[in-house]
């Protein structure tokens, strides 16, 4: 057996049997061209979108050969799936720091740090106007299954909820003490979802009143569930 052996990826059971990685490397020189691959293929985004992005383009400006490439991904989908999965876990990582460092009051703090981080991301980070933690833009792109790159069973959104959820704690369970956070937070998600698309299509670094208008959402729906929700 290779010392490159098969690593499951953070977020749940990552993608169908066309979008999880072949294997995830532990060997520094292999992680170095897995992360550079993922750079590779976030940087073409931002350039020919997702549906002109090719695995050849990839290896070409990842300056690796395309069959080091199908070594890591089995193609465009598997190579999509794990650049989500990266975004997750690093605005996961980002919104944890500022939550421990701010430590803001309740939901509505909460939601302020998400939304701001998400947005900071969507400004800052390569290829996140074409994929999130999924595509932004679900028309066709010869992705096949673009509702679950994140999760076999769970759609992308719910799977990012059930990720909020943990990190949120105390802060999304019903009156009751009872665990409501994964179909209240699929809601919100689903509604941020589209505020923030329409906020980044007027203008490419985001219209300010429509993020504060989806803050305000957040915090209104979040902070007012009927006990048992």
């Amino acid at each position: 057996m290779s010392a490159d052996t098969d690593h499951r990826d953070p977020v749940g059971q990552l993608g169908g049997p066309s979008t999880a990685p072949r294997r995830r490397p532990v060997q520094q020189r292999s992680q170095e061209r897995y992360e550079r691959i993922l750079d590779a293929c976030a940087s073409l985004l931002d350039e020919v979108g997702a549906t002109a992005l090719t695995t050849k383009a990839v290896a070409q400006r990842a300056q690796v050969p395309i069959g080091t490439l199908y070594q890591f991904f089995a193609g465009k989908e598997s190579l999509l799936a794990a650049l989500a999965a990266r975004n997750l876990e690093r605005y996961l990582e980002r919104l944890a720091r500022r939550l421990e460092a701010e430590a803001p009051p309740g939901v509505p703090g909460f939601v302020d740090l998400a939304v701001e981080e998400f947005v900071a991301m969507k400004r800052a980070v390569p290829g996140f106007g074409q994929v999130d933690f999924g595509l932004v833009d679900p028309s066709p792109t010869g992705v096949l299954d673009d509702r679950h790159l994140l999760d076999t069973t769970l759609d992308n959104n719910a799977t990012v909820a059930v990720r909020l959820q943990a990190l949120g704690g105390d802060l999304f369970t019903d009156r009751a003490g009872r665990p409501g956070g994964p179909v209240v937070l699929r809601v919100a998600l689903e509604s941020a979802d589209a505020v923030l698309k329409l906020a980044f299509r007027s203008d490419p670094d985001g219209d300010p009143v429509l993020i504060a208008e989806c803050k305000r959402l957040l915090r209104g729906y979040l902070s007012d569930r009927p006990a048992g929700a």
